[in-house]
């Protein structure tokens, strides 16, 4: 059984006219990190926000850790941890003192503050006022808050903006861990290096609707050019040279460059996600 199962979820706002998201469908098995990918304004943070039950109202079904999403109660959230792209923090509390109340909130068992705020790279800000803190800190802090219950499931909205190159890789390397330990991802970004290095399927969607859903591996395979490329100096003179990747082990001009020049680089042509964003959507990220 999926940990996720989305079949036709499509949603209106209130003050609006046409569909916010429309005729979803997609399905995120246990252990998995799922990536939801597009623009801004594309629908990513109104379809976690649907998952999540913030917003109620829609069409379609939604089955998630085994229950109909419109019969989950408070029992829910137990199960479930989420880090918004904009957490709301009490400002004037210390990161420790944040974490310390939002564990009173669950019923069932939860991990120690101090452990939390050292896995995300807190630990000797924990007695700071959170008003002291980062955009990048309040970042890290919503994800530690959202691993508070040791959820099954975790929702992450762009949990690397705002973070420097440590900081990310230190979330990076968090959210490889989740998976180890069986947890399930709905990782939602427009940052397509972080959704290629983490995610095990990736949805496209524009303008409320997925285009398509695949692994990014699968994805950059299908659009990338089956060519390698040399780059090589001979007799004190610089080359490149393109080949055909099919037969290149029986390609006679390969071979004997191969032999007889220094080779300085030798790349397969290997698209990135990005490139294969724009190619099926026709749409940038931005």
């Amino acid at each position: 059984m999926p940990v996720v199962d989305v079949d036709g979820l499509t949603f209106t706002y209130a003050s609006g006219t046409a569909p916010a998201v429309r005729d979803l469908r997609f399905r995120i098995e246990r252990g998995e990190i799922f990536g939801f990918l597009g623009p801004n304004g594309a629908g990513k943070s109104t379809t976690q926000k649907l998952l999540i039950g913030l917003l109620r109202g829609y069409r379609g079904t939604v089955s998630i850790l085994g229950r109909d999403l419109a019969d989950c109660k408070a029992d829910y959230y137990e199960r479930i941890g989420v880090s918004f792209e904009l957490p709301n923090h009490y400002l004037r509390l210390t990161g420790l003192e944040n974490l310390r109340y939002f564990r009173t909130l669950y019923r069932g068992g939860t991990q120690q503050p101090e452990a939390l705020l050292e896995m995300v790279g807190l630990g000797d800000d924990g007695e700071r006022p959170v008003g002291e803190y980062s955009k990048g800190m309040k970042t890290r802090l919503g994800v530690a808050r959202a691993l508070l219950n040791d959820p099954q499931l975790i929702f992450l909205d762009e949990p690397t903006v705002g973070l420097d190159p440590v900081s990310r890789r230190r979330i990076r390397d968090l959210v490889r861990e989740m998976k180890k330990a069986g947890r399930t991802v709905f990782l939602t970004t427009h940052d397509m290096t972080v959704a290629d290095e983490l995610c095990d399927h990736v949805a496209f969607i524009v303008n409320g609707e997925i285009r398509l859903v695949e692994s990014p591996r699968d994805l950059k395979l299908a659009h990338g050019a089956r060519t390698v490329v040399m780059e090589y100096d001979l007799g004190g003179r610089p080359g490149r040279r393109e080949f055909p990747l099919d037969g290149l082990g029986d390609d006679a001009d390969f071979l004997d460059l191969l032999r007889q020049a220094t080779v300085r680089t030798l790349h397969t042509q290997e698209t990135t996600l990005e490139d294969v964003f724009l190619r099926v959507t026709g749409h940038g990220l931005q």
